[in-house]
């Protein structure tokens, strides 16, 4: 069986060692290496190529921003999950930008890191449901202009705009007079045309390449978007 590589990346000792212990309990999880701070963590990132990084968002002398940064220069494959005790809504946008694939309370239970870390390594993007809130609300500002359509129909991006605001399938057939077997048609085409493969990553895919172009509406009910 092949084991997931992770590596901790952490200034709290007893955090990294709860975490660890938690960790190496699974079978299928290996912890190759722990590490401090921002640059003692791109050199065992370096070493050790490890598949998952758990970051700490407070590492002294460096920040998320410039440790991102440092790991995509140097070309790290891993992907990397944002570890926070308070989240900071601005940083955490700035992570996604940067390339971190999930942000997760440092309170969350073994079972959410589980569930996460895993959730991760199968390709998918993984966000608490206000760090969702706060990001669509950037999409009310009518100064952000589209970036690429990715070959999506006007059909298409309104249906991502539905997605983005929360809405159901029933809501959305609805809304734009179709069937939901329609709907779940245009969804599966879309997820296929950007490369994801739920509503969440969809609506965080969107948001990430400025698809859309809004400024209108109340922000939307983020908990839906994992459905």
């Amino acid at each position: 069986m092949t084991r997931l590589r992770i590596l901790i990346v952490d200034d709290h000792p007893i955090f990294r060692n709860g975490l660890r212990r938690a960790l190496s309990s699974e079978p299928d999880f290996d912890v190759v290496g722990e590490a401090t701070g921002g640059g003692e963590a791109l050199r065992m990132a370096c070493k050790v190529r490890p598949d998952i990084i758990l970051l700490d968002n407070r590492m002294p002398g460096s920040t998320t921003a410039a440790i991102l940064a440092d790991l995509n220069k140097a070309k790290c494959c891993a992907r990397t999950i944002l570890m926070s005790e308070e989240l900071d809504q601005n940083e955490i946008i700035e992570a996604l930008q940067l390339g971190a694939r999930a942000v997760l309370g440092k309170n969350a239970s073994t079972e959410l890191f589980l569930k996460c870390i895993r959730s991760v390594i199968a390709g998918q993007l993984w966000v608490g449901q206000e760090s969702v809130l706060r990001l669509v609300e950037i999409l009310k500002n009518p100064l952000l202009a589209p970036k690429e359509c990715f070959g999506l129909t006007p059909r298409e991006r309104q249906i991502t705009e539905a997605i983005v605001d929360g809405l159901t399938n029933r809501d959305i057939a609805q809304q734009c007079s179709l069937s939901e077997q329609t709907v779940k048609n245009h969804l599966n085409r879309i997820f296929d045309k950007v490369g994801v493969s739920s509503r969440l990553e969809l609506a965080m895919f969107a948001i990430h390449h400025g698809i859309l172009n809004r400024n209108h509406g109340s922000p939307p009910a983020a908990a839906s978007l994992g459905a």
